[in-house]
């Protein structure tokens, strides 16, 4: 293709509404596209006011209202997450009494239950999809889980 034609179809691109166009051939391949990546802006709530009545001495505000607005993020774990795959309670062991399914450290055959995750009273047997090792368990026992939130750190064996 040649440039005056490029530039006859750069043209057409931007008096249209199309953001991407595409052409492929066995010689040549075009991309155009138009526009921004969308950006994510972020904003910090105001800090909040405390009044006091007169007469009234008010407490000094916690030092963790000084606190930076961004937290930094948790160290992640290597290896892959297991995820819960519904809403439910997150249970360790078949029982109070009895001993958890699986420890850190422990090796576990693929269809090993791993957990029960209950929901409407229907206790989920959370299984091994594959040979793996236990990294970490991201839940502690009786807590509540949503869907997709980390149940377990694995490593592939």
């Amino acid at each position: 293709m040649d440039i005056k034609d490029l530039k006859l179809l750069i043209k057409l691109v931007t008096e249209t509404d199309i953001t991407e166009f595409e052409m492929d051939n066995s010689d040549e391949k075009i991309i155009i596209k138009r526009g921004h990546k969308p950006e994510f802006v972020t904003y910090a709530a105001p800090a909040v006011q405390q009044y006091a009545a007169p007469g009234y001495q008010a407490a000094p505000a916690p030092a963790a209202a000084a606190a930076p607005v961004a937290a930094a993020a948790p160290a992640v774990e290597a290896g892959d997450t297991l995820n819960s795959p519904i809403v439910g309670t997150f249970y360790a062991a078949p029982g109070p009494e009895a001993a958890a399914y699986v420890s850190v450290g422990q090796v576990v055959e693929k269809g090993q239950v791993l957990c029960i995750v209950e929901a409407m009273k229907l206790m989920n047997e959370i299984e091994a999809e594959c040979k793996c090792k236990i990294v970490k368990i991201c839940k502690e026992n009786a807590q509540a889980v949503e869907y997709g939130d980390p149940l377990f750190v694995i490593q592939k064996l």
